[in-house]
């Protein structure tokens, strides 16, 4: 059984390092050829990149044991059975999984930047030009916050093996686009009244630390108050045709 489980872990951290370093290189190679998009025009994150890689190295380490942790108490039945896969349970179990994990992600956020709590957090926000590299460059207990939900989601929802694994692949990939430090994505469906965000929004939640706290909605942000105040001013001056780095200037 042992065996088993440490093949488990082996087979999910080798595919999300395979995932971050293919994400990170592509965007990396995109953003190469479109300057333009850069959102902070007078800083650069890439000097850490290899610090980044680094910590992101351990951070998935963990986050992957989480993940194969629960895949595997849900094979060996020690967690609610999960809806049979079909058609209908699959986008289900991904679409539940991914609006609870977006409120634990924020709550837990929030939680980190608690100041008992932000020393736990504090490698993250070194960052403070984030980079595709950046997204997963956390400590082990600020991951073990955030991607707590891996863990606890099998032994609370019958959710489908392959929803959760579909939530991670999403999560890290939108994770990784949002630190990537360009903007490609602003418009009408990532302002009010659509709950969706862009890349700036996470942007300035590391320039400017007080802000949006949202992975995926800015649902909470918005209930709670800690929507940054010109977020959705910068989203339309880019409809307009301002560059992110004009357009976020004015902040």
């Amino acid at each position: 059984m042992l065996l088993e489980f440490l093949a488990t872990w082996g087979v999910a951290y080798i595919a999300m390092v395979a995932v971050y370093f293919a994400t990170g290189l592509a965007l990396t190679w995109w953003n190469a050829r479109h300057p333009d998009r850069r959102i902070q025009e007078n800083r650069r994150g890439e000097k850490r990149m290899v610090e980044e890689i680094r910590h992101s190295l351990a951070a998935l380490a963990l986050s992957s044991l989480l993940l194969a942790t629960g895949y595997f108490a849900q094979g060996q039945g020690w967690t609610p059975a999960p809806l049979e896969l079909s058609w209908w349970s699959f986008p289900l179990g991904f679409v539940v999984s991914l609006v609870i994990f977006d409120a634990w992600f924020y709550f837990g956020h929030r939680l980190l930047h608690w100041k008992p709590f932000y020393r736990f957090h504090a490698l993250h926000h070194k960052s403070v030009a984030p980079t595709v590299w950046s997204n997963d460059s956390s400590g082990l207990v600020d991951t073990l916050i955030e991607h707590g939900f891996y863990l606890v989601v099998w032994f609370v929802l019958p959710v489908p093996a392959l929803s959760v694994f579909a939530l991670r692949l999403f999560d890290q990939i939108s994770g990784m686009i949002g630190h990537a430090g360009f903007e490609y994505f602003a418009g009408s469906s990532s302002r009010a009244p659509s709950p969706m965000i862009c890349s700036t929004f996470h942007d300035l939640h590391h320039s400017q630390f007080r802000y949006n706290f949202g992975n995926i909605f800015s649902i909470w942000d918005r209930l709670l108050g800690t929507v940054h105040p010109d977020y959705d001013g910068m989203v339309r001056r880019m409809e307009a045709g301002e560059t992110p780095g004009k357009a976020t200037s004015r902040h």
